[in-house]
């Protein structure tokens, strides 16, 4: 059995990636969309968003996800990382929206972790597992103005 963690057992070229798609931060509606098999290194910001659109306007269950126009995706949280308080999105770390659809995913940071030591060298780690959230930017913006959820 491996001690190798989850998040540094799988190449950049075949990474699990969690978009975590939000409806409405109010009611904190939210679901889940697992992408397996994703080459981190190919895929662009703007391809995980189109990914993520197709899957909600084809899969059965996310009719009622079909009415949020998805603009923004934001990193909430890596494998075995802290996580936020807040359950529907981080609010802090505005600097992790990706907001440049050109880059791909290795260069936004999704293939790195911590540095091993082997031997007298480091090697980047690649990570497994990243959860990011796509939103409606204008829906985050109102709720970063006043952060106060229903159904409590």
């Amino acid at each position: 059995m491996s001690d190798a963690l989850t998040n540094q057992s799988r190449p950049k070229s075949s990474a699990t990636l969690t978009v975590r798609i939000i409806k409405s931060f109010q009611y904190r509606t939210e679901r889940s969309l697992v992408l397996h098999e994703l080459n981190l290194e190919t895929t662009t910001v703007a391809d995980l968003k189109n990914i993520a659109r197709n899957a909600v306007l084809t899969h059965p269950g996310w009719k009622p996800y079909r009415s949020v126009t998805l603009d923004t995706l934001k990193l909430y949280t890596k494998a075995h990382g802290a996580k936020t308080t807040n359950l529907i999105i981080n609010l802090d770390h505005d600097d992790w929206i990706l907001d440049n659809d050109n880059k791909t995913l290795a260069d936004c940071g999704f293939g790195v972790s911590s540095a091993l030591r082997v031997s007298s060298s480091f090697i980047a780690v690649v990570e497994n597992e990243t959860e990011v959230s796509f939103f409606n930017s204008e829906l985050y913006e109102q709720f970063k103005l006043n952060p106060t959820t229903s159904w409590d």
